[in-house]
């Protein structure tokens, strides 16, 4: 049998500055239909966070329905999906049971008993998110043996282990933070939760592991992998990655790396602002999301508008401080936007880039004091 692997959707997500990416969303999730028709998969497996928030937008909603409605009804292809960390659990698994008539397979929380669902010769298990405190829950008369979260996984495991049926062959679907697995800049929760890290070891004995919650595609081992998002959501490390699907075939043990084309290159420019300004780019990297890094001048709003006339999806710009020739400022469109209205947001993201930490009272208070003599000034007054 064959499966196709995916995870991170990240449906209602968008860009500091407000930018949807919801054209992009439907872009890749178009194709990553039409690779699972190509290759006549039994089934997709979507491992976590299918939306970006827990309380998902109408506009994510309405693309999951579609696109669930389409893959199951219409290319009748089951789906087997787990709730990620940024999945609404009981929002995402309603109508759990009523949805398993369609092919439409969701595990919303953690139970007592694997959700083990049973398609050939292969046994899926479904294993969302879970926590320390959950899993103490669902198995107290282990809790005195949890103190971690890789202790929390292997007690769970270990069950899903003893449920194994000879001569079926074994897929675990999760959402976790591998040892050592490389992060880019929007696994945000993941960097921020390293206490979260597992080690590899507690997923042996599955004949292969399909994982979600790291947006880099990347193999752990030779059962393990990440499928990463199926598109780039940030600059740097996610710019030069290939993103894909898995194809994973029980028969041959194969793990097929097919890459998803993208509606808009991600690319970071660096230059002179001259340089930046004449640059001779492919339209590829001219109509796709761009982040200037400009190294020689201060970037006001009226640079801005210029190098809109030249990057029309112009995301975010890095210039250089006024008064440190080694400094720069980070700033998105919306930051230089905002700055006649709300200055002093502006001034707060202006402390986090040059000190690395928000300003205190003291520090907004004297800002305050100057923006008040500056508007005083302004005003003849």
């Amino acid at each position: 049998m064959k499966f196709l692997h995916t995870s991170d959707w990240h449906l209602g997500m968008t860009f500091r500055s407000g930018v949807s990416y919801a054209d992009d969303q439907k872009f890749v999730i178009e194709k990553i239909c039409e690779i699972a028709a190509e290759e006549k998969v039994d089934g997709i497996l979507i491992a976590g966070d299918v939306f970006d928030k827990s309380i998902a937008s109408s506009e994510a909603i309405r693309a999951y329905d579609e696109v669930m409605t389409h893959i199951c009804a219409e290319l009748e292809i089951p789906v087997y999906v787990i709730v990620g960390n940024h999945d609404g659990a009981e929002r995402l698994s309603q109508c759990n049971e009523l949805l398993k008539k369609s092919g439409l397979f969701i595990a919303g929380s953690l139970t007592d008993r694997p959700q083990k669902i049973r398609t050939g010769d292969t046994d899926i298990y479904l294993l969302p998110w879970i926590s320390t405190d959950k899993v103490k829950a669902v198995y107290p008369e282990k809790a005195e043996e949890i103190d971690s979260l890789e202790d929390a996984y292997r007690v769970v495991l270990d069950d899903y282990r003893n449920t194994f049926s000879e001569g079926q062959k074994n897929i675990l679907v999760a959402h976790a933070f591998i040892v050592d697995a490389e992060t880019s800049v929007s696994d945000i929760a993941a960097e921020v939760g390293k206490a979260t890290m597992v080690g590899s070891s507690v997923f042996e004995g599955f004949d292969y592991v399909a994982l979600g919650h790291l947006h880099g595609p990347q193999q752990i081992n030779e059962k393990i992998r990440y499928s990463g998002s199926p598109m780039a959501y940030s600059f740097g490390r996610e710019e030069n990655q290939e993103k894909s699907v898995v194809i994973f075939d029980t028969g041959s043990g194969e793990q097929k790396v097919v890459p998803i084309p993208q509606l808009h290159k991600r690319t970071t420019l660096m230059g002179t602002f001259e340089e930046l300004k004449e640059a001779d780019l492919e339209d590829e990297v001219r109509n796709g999301y761009v982040k200037l890094v400009v190294t020689d001048s201060y970037v006001g709003l009226n640079s801005v508008a210029m190098f809109r006339e030249r990057y029309k999806n112009l995301l975010e710009v890095t210039g250089k401080d006024l008064e440190q020739d080694d400094g720069n400022i980070k700033m998105t469109i919306e930051d230089l936007e905002k700055a006649d209205t709300d200055p002093e947001a502006v001034f707060m993201q202006y402390c986090m880039d040059m000190m690395g930490e928000a300003p205190g009272e003291h520090w907004l208070g004297l800002f305050r004091e100057a923006l008040t003599e500056y508007e005083k000034g302004i005003a003849g007054e």
